[in-house]
């Protein structure tokens, strides 16, 4: 149980490091070849998108680490049992704040993202939400 904990930990950081270094080769070390991401489209709609055309997107953008953006990423929750987990995360990617829900299965022993569900919201909003006012939200060198 602390090891498929420890592992969940694990998968997620990964996740997050892939996301501020907009590196698709590590996202891909931890989606399952068959998942797909899944959203509400800008015109109502739901969007399932195949990873694999996910990831090609991921390599067009970005990152916010070149961009000397600074870090916020969290663990808002895991939940698991026997080789079914659920994390809910939440990170930055300049101009979005995102909120993402990943359904994660065990597969010959390791943890790999199966569907990622996700929903936005512009920075400026969120941090207004919590309060905080944006102050050029880039990293000191």
């Amino acid at each position: 149980m602390d090891t498929d904990l420890s592992a969940l930990r694990s998968l997620a950081q990964t996740y997050f490091d892939a996301a501020y270094e907009m590196d698709a080769e590590k996202f891909a070390s931890i989606f399952h070849p068959m998942s797909s991401v899944t959203k509400v489209a800008e015109d109502g709609t739901v969007g399932v998108t195949p990873i694999a055309t996910w990831l090609a997107a991921a390599r067009k953008m970005k990152a916010p680490k070149q961009q000397g953006f600074e870090r916020d990423d969290r663990i808002l929750s895991i939940d698991f049992d026997r080789e079914l987990a659920l994390l809910k995360v939440r990170l930055q990617i300049p101009p979005r704040c995102f909120t993402d829900l990943l359904s994660c299965l065990k597969v010959n022993g390791s943890w790999k993202i199966v569907q990622k569900v996700m929903t936005s919201e512009n920075l400026t909003d969120s941090l207004a939400a919590e309060g905080v006012r944006l102050k050029g939200r880039r990293a000191r060198p």
